[in-house]
């Protein structure tokens, strides 16, 4: 039998079993025993494993096409008229790899750093690891819900058992937030299929609805993804849930799931509801600068280390939401399409920024245990490796050119400009703003004298750590120096994206 029509299903059910498995050969209570050691090299090898399926999927895709590929349809609740239906395109393909190679990643981090229910920790980021790629794959509204909620619980788990001290006012927080917004998702799609007789997003496209069931499915919709992206207002709960959760909760939260609001406004939004997404496009722009802006500010206002890349994170996602929905402020469908790649390409990107900078918090917070600004200085003196690698993340973070940081950002802006000379202004503020609490990060951290006993006895990267950071550090300066192979896999889904969402329903 030829597995590759079976290869997402594959690369969904591999780590969700392989987090089963994990949970019964456990560690029996000694994280240091022989037996926790094999349940450690077990995790490495699923998520290696699902790493290179999803480069065989990424490999073997035809970017000449917007359709989807690699699809699978099945009957799953026939009375309902539900399938389980899968399928990846230009947009979807990336992020998918963009989970499979964080997950691995995440693994090594904490390999000596848990201590605590180690299988169970490693188990939840497998079976994260399976529902995420779930949700980037998903065809069917209900698997696709299913996949959403299903992936709050191991998250839930990682926050709520191996966070900081208030770890459980941040989780509920995290996880009523984003419920809540979710709930909502599931009326509307139960309205479409009123309207359809099926939950299958392609029928939801071509769905002939009224103004009005279009504004009320988009602010549905809104809702949803708005929690999740997280923008101004709603983005309470991020920093929050960063400063609480362990390392690796942090870097998954930050570099895939807030992925997921971007992706289900280009998945859903622009498409199903086009004059609906029109109408409010410029309340989207205006919600999209404020984070850009005043987000930026509280960013440079924050001692945590973890809360300021939280906040950048807000920062740098207005980005996103911005390059989409400046669709209907230009008047040339290249630059439409510019603002959108620069959306995608911003996601990717910030994907293994965001990632990196949490990891090199992990790494200084497993020295000193503290992620206060305060408490460091100097710290070049004594980790001269790894201060090469933080700083290399700041100024990407900070946008600076032959990075990731800056292809994204500067494709927004240039869109931007096409828009509306004050949106291009605005936006381009976060090169500034970003520049500036980033670099104040960066000089108290790991420039001056060494500030105290603490910081003198800091030890540089260990091997794991190097291995870690040194992939990151290879993948932003892969991006940053040649985006065309990203770009070209995004190009004909985005030009079929944006010829949808200008095709009005009225």
């Amino acid at each position: 039998m030829d597995l590759t029509h079976l290869i997402l299903s594959i690369l969904i059910w591999v780590p969700i079993l392989g987090g089963v498995a994990v949970l019964i050969v456990g560690d029996d209570g000694d994280a240091s025993s022989s037996r926790a050691d094999g349940m450690r090299v077990l995790v490495l090898l699923v998520s290696l494993l699902t790493f290179v399926l999803s480069v065989f999927v990424y490999s073997s895709f035809d970017t000449t096409t917007a359709d989807m590929q690699f699809v699978e349809r099945f009957e799953w609740i026939p009375e309902l008229n539900v399938y389980y239906y899968l399928g990846v395109d230009g947009i979807s393909a990336p992020l998918i790899l963009l989970t499979t190679f964080m997950t691995p990643l995440v693994v090594i981090a904490g390999w000596d750093s848990i201590r605590t229910r180690p299988a169970q920790y490693f188990a939840a980021f497998l079976i994260l690891e399976g529902l995420m790629i779930g949700v980037f794959s998903a065809l069917d509204g209900v698997l696709f819900y299913v996949m959403w909620e299903a992936m709050l619980v191991p998250m839930f788990l990682i926050i709520g058992v191996w966070g900081g001290e208030r770890r459980i006012y941040a989780t509920i927080k995290f996880f009523l937030y984003t419920f809540l917004g979710s709930v909502l998702m599931l009326v509307a799609f139960i309205y479409l299929f009123t309207k359809t007789g099926t939950f299958d997003l392609f029928a939801f496209m071509e769905a002939p609805l009224g103004m009005t069931e279009q504004k009320l499915i988009f602010i549905a919709f809104l809702l949803a993804f708005a929690v999740k992206v997280p923008m101004w207002p709603v983005h309470t709960w991020l920093p929050d849930a960063h400063v609480e959760a362990p390392t690796g909760g942090s870097v998954i939260l930050a570099a895939i799931m807030l992925k997921m609001g971007g992706y289900g406004f280009v998945r859903l939004s622009l498409p199903i509801v086009p004059d609906g997404s029109e109408y409010f496009a410029g309340l989207m722009i205006a919600l999209s600068l404020i984070a850009v802006v005043y987000i930026g500010m509280v960013a440079l206002m924050q001692q945590d280390m973890k809360k300021l890349i939280a906040y950048s994170s807000i920062a740098h996602m207005g980005f996103v939401t911005l390059g989409f929905f400046l669709l209907w402020s230009i008047d040339s469908g290249m630059g439409a399409e510019l603002g959108m790649t620069g959306g995608m390409v911003q996601m990717i990107s910030h994907g293994l920024i965001s990632g990196a900078l949490f990891l090199c918090v992990g790494v200084l917070y497993d020295r000193v245990h503290s992620r206060q600004i305060a408490d460091y200085g100097g710290v070049a003196n004594t980790m001269p490796v790894f201060a090469s690698f933080m700083v290399l993340f700041a100024m990407a973070n900070a946008g600076l050119p032959g990075t990731s940081g800056f292809v994204g950002e500067f494709m927004v802006i240039i869109a931007s400009f096409k828009a509306n000379f004050w949106f291009a202004v605005l936006a381009a503020s976060i090169l500034v703003l970003g520049a500036a609490y980033t670099l104040w990060m960066i000089k108290r951290v790991i420039y001056g004298e060494v500030a105290n006993d603490d910081v003198a006895e800091l030890k540089d990267l260990n091997q794991r750590e190097f291995i870690v950071l040194g992939l990151l550090a290879s993948a932003v300066l892969l991006i940053g120096l040649w985006p065309g192979p990203l770009v070209d896999m995004m190009s004909v889904t985005i030009d079929q994206l944006v010829e949808y969402a200008g095709r009005s329903k009225l």
